[in-house]
């Protein structure tokens, strides 16, 4: 099976910038969808951004287009999240996942990795 693991979070300062990893191990099939979600205390998951694995065609949430920008390293078989211009909004604990489809990492069974806990203040 496939194992996501993330990397990257902390505290910084809002208006800061912050890069997200994830690196997939394992058996990557049915895998061609990447993208992050996240959540914060008391709110529900929620879709930040996704990327194609083969075609790199992305999708983001409203709430980050223009701040969040996802990409891949197919070498390093790693997907990022670069921030920027970070809210205290956007604090929470943000999560890989990974599905067939973009499509389907709305709205099938996904494979999550532990999460990263990302920190704005004020």
């Amino acid at each position: 099976q496939v194992q996501l693991i993330e990397s990257g979070g902390g505290l910084v300062q809002a208006g800061g910038s912050m890069r997200l990893s994830c690196t997939a191990s394992g058996r990557t099939d049915n895998t061609n969808a990447r993208g992050w979600f996240r959540q914060a205390p008391g709110k529900e998951r929620e879709f930040v951004a996704a990327i194609h694995w083969f075609s790199g065609n992305t999708d983001y949430a409203d709430n980050v287009k223009g701040r969040f920008t996802i990409s891949k390293d197919n070498t390093k078989n790693t997907v990022y999240l670069q921030m920027n211009n970070l809210r205290p909004a956007d604090t929470a604990i943000y999560y890989c996942a990974s599905a067939p489809t973009i499509t389907m990492l709305h709205i099938s069974q996904k494979l999550w990795g532990q999460g990263t806990q990302v920190t704005v203040s004020s």
